[in-house]
């Protein structure tokens, strides 16, 4: 008898987990901005040492200090950002930030090729203030790369 009760409590436990598990969780930090070559955002994988293609659906925004127009993003790591160049062109509608970065402030691993993030993956990732974003964050080579654009030309981002 006190058996068939444990059983029927790990039974109720188990449902409840799994129905809480398959239910959807909130994402945090879905929302990246460019500001200036100071103040920007990336998307990373959300957990420190994750792999960034296996994160492609889960990637979450990482500033380089709290930012008003990137609610609930993280902040990066003190010296994951090595340089940055800011780019801005009105005339095309987009801006850009490229640089250099030490992946391994997020454990980010050296035998990692990298991948890209974009409005696509991870679900629901915007930049503020622009319709597309397209990231490219490369740890094997300690580069990243993010554009935000007004609109895509040909394929293009532009």
């Amino acid at each position: 008898m006190i058996f068939n009760k444990s059983l029927l409590v790990s039974s109720l436990v188990l449902a409840v987990l799994s129905a809480t598990s398959a239910a959807p969780k909130q994402v945090k930090g879905q929302t990246g901005v460019i500001i200036s070559q100071s103040d920007f955002c990336l998307f990373l994988p959300p957990m420190y040492g994750g792999g960034i293609s296996e994160n492609e659906d889960r990637a979450v925004a990482f500033c380089t200090k709290p930012l008003t127009n990137a609610p609930k993003a993280g902040v990066l790591p003190r010296g994951f950002i090595k340089t940055a160049h800011f780019v801005e062109n009105k005339a095309k509608g987009y801006v850009q930030v490229t640089g250099r970065m030490d992946g391994r402030k997020y454990g980010l691993s050296k035998k990692d090729g990298g991948g890209q993030y974009d409005i696509k993956a991870p679900r629901g990732a915007r930049c503020h203030g622009y319709a597309h974003f397209v990231e490219l964050v490369e740890p094997d080579s300690d580069i990243y790369c993010i554009r935000c654009c007004k609109k895509v030309l040909g394929g293009n981002y532009a």
